[in-house]
């Protein structure tokens, strides 16, 4: 996964390449608060649809988000597949996320999730491409659980714990997101409307030291904010959502 910050940090660099504040929200997190990772999979224990309420994928379904950094603006939308992927003997479902920036393309990301018997909404990777005003892309960023020593994550629980903390992906110098619960009855106002009984995470990476974003996840709709609280600036909040 891919916050808001690194996302604009990443297309910063390949247009580069081709071409050639602090908070008590976030704070600093050592390796030792992760508390929980996965380390076994196995498919018997997962089930067939990502129905947990924090994060619902209902095949069909669009999530439109706007992400804005300085003076940067990104719309983001997010297609919930009709496909699903093997990984590790376990079928994820396909969700797309495309990166639009003043009618460019920006990104486009294929994510792999599925849903353990207990309700915990599994990540097990992405295929990235963030792309140059060229055409030229790059792929950094790019993991599958069971490829070259590449681990799933946990994006997050049925009945989340403040003080939680797990790994969300894990593939050494790639992909290393970690999240820990600070809150479970937030309130949050975006684009898309109010919501409360929310789940605040605080999300951050071994990669992007200095880097730290708050997430909001509410019932029944999924995550509705994400606001770069040290490191950046960022906000990519909903706008809307389409049912297909």
């Amino acid at each position: 996964m891919r916050s808001t910050t690194r996302r604009l940090m990443i297309l910063a660099m390949v247009t580069v390449a081709m071409g050639c504040g602090d908070s008590d929200e976030g704070g600093t997190t050592s390796t030792s608060s992760v508390t929980s990772t996965p380390d076994h999979v196995v498919p018997a224990d997962f089930v067939a649809a990502v129905t947990n309420p924090y994060f619902p994928l209902q095949p069909g379904t669009v999530f439109n988000f706007v992400n804005k950094e300085d003076a940067v603006t990104q719309n983001v939308t997010v297609t919930v597949t009709h496909d699903t992927k093997v990984i590790l003997g376990v079928p994820c479902t396909v969700v797309h996320d495309v990166v639009m920036q003043s009618g460019q393309l920006e990104e486009d990301t294929f994510d792999w999730y599925a849903q353990d018997k207990d309700g915990t909404v599994w990540y097990f990777g992405e295929d990235t491409k963030a792309y140059a005003s060229d055409g030229s892309f790059s792929t950094e960023g790019s993991f599958e659980a069971g490829v070259n020593g590449a681990k799933p994550g946990f994006i997050i629980k049925l009945h989340p714990t403040v003080g939680d903390a797990y790994r969300q992906e894990f593939a050494a110098g790639v992909a290393e997101d970690r999240a820990e619960i600070l809150s479970v009855d937030e309130s949050a106002t975006v684009q898309a409307g109010s919501f409360q009984h929310c789940v605040k995470t605080k999300d951050f990476s071994d990669l992007e030291p200095g880097v730290t974003e708050n997430k909001f996840f509410c019932p029944n709709t999924g995550q509705i904010l994400a606001v770069t609280v040290q490191g950046g600036t960022g906000r990519e909040e909903l706008v809307s959502i389409t049912h297909g």
